[in-house]
């Protein structure tokens, strides 16, 4: 019996709603990653894994997918720009004033990033790229 990807996706989530630890869930997601190479929610919640697993050269690659899969998918963004943060690599600015625009037009997405980044914060409370993201996005 074979999962179908989206129930694989899904269940992945669950996962790691759950709790379960991003080392243990990264290969699920390179799976997915693998088997639908064009979508980027799987290679968003790869890149995410990396840097909570402080693997930055392999969140870049990933960000840079999922970007480039989505370009309007903010928490992608997110992600990219805190992978370049951590590997140095520059152009952070364009990634995060796009986020600010789509932000400030939707309070529903504006609330996504905002839990996700908390969530980033409680699994990996001295995430230094993550708070400057925070800051710059809602000055907090």
């Amino acid at each position: 019996m074979t999962q179908s990807v989206d129930s694989l996706f899904e269940s992945a989530i669950e996962r790691y709603k759950a709790g379960e630890a991003p080392k243990e869930l990264i290969p699920v997601f390179k799976d997915l990653c693998d088997r639908t190479p064009k979508s980027s929610a799987s290679w968003t919640c790869l890149t995410w894994l990396y840097l909570l697993e402080d693997q930055p050269n392999s969140a870049l690659k990933a960000g840079k997918k999922a970007v480039k899969l989505n370009p309007q998918d903010p928490q992608a963004r997110v992600n990219l720009a805190a992978a370049m943060l951590e590997t140095g690599e520059t152009g952070v600015r364009q990634h995060i004033e796009i986020v600010q625009q789509i932000v400030a037009l939707d309070g529903e997405i504006r609330q996504e990033i905002v839990t996700n980044i908390e969530d980033g914060l409680t699994r990996k409370p001295d995430w230094q790229s993550l708070i400057r993201i925070q800051n710059w996005l809602f000055g907090n």
